[in-house]
């Protein structure tokens, strides 16, 4: 477990305490009515149900200790206190794919509220990482995998 702090925004902030707390109320029950109910199947040497549902709880566990972790690290980013001018975390940045033309907006978040299907990125993917301190205007070079992306940031917003 890291002991750095951990930035991010109130909507991840909630989004990891609501899943905190389905671990700990919902699923610990669920996983203890599963593990009652195999244990009522009797011989618990051989007991497949009881072995699965007792490794769920343990993976469950071990999340939960996770997100207490990440949340008691957790630091809420204020958009008042960043400045406008430049990609910080926060940042909603909208930019243009050089090659197709094709325009894009990007938030840029930490590790663990990152989705690319809501167009959240990461600030340590590739991307994220070239985004960081640009400002609009510039053209951004970005080694991928698949070769090089080329972004102009357009505007840059909270």
């Amino acid at each position: 477990m890291a002991y750095d702090d951990l930035f991010l925004t109130q909507e991840g902030y909630e989004k990891l305490k609501e899943k905190l707390d389905y671990l700990k109320t919902t699923k610990r029950r669920e996983i203890s009515k599963q593990i009652e109910k195999a244990r009522a199947m009797g011989d618990l040497s051989e007991n497949a149900e009881y072995d699965a549902a007792k490794e769920a709880q343990a993976h469950c566990e071990k999340d939960i200790r996770e997100l207490e972790d990440k949340l008691g690290r957790a630091r809420i980013i204020e958009h008042e206190n960043i400045p406008n001018d430049k990609v910080y975390i926060g940042a909603k940045v909208k930019l243009r794919d050089e090659d197709s033309q094709e325009e894009l907006e990007y938030c840029l978040v930490s590790p663990p509220e990152a989705d690319y299907a809501l167009n959240k990125i990461s600030v340590e993917s590739p991307i994220g990482k070239a985004l960081m301190g640009r400002k609009v205007d510039d053209l951004v070079v970005i080694k991928v995998p698949a070769g090089e992306l080329k972004y102009k940031v357009l505007g840059i917003s909270r």
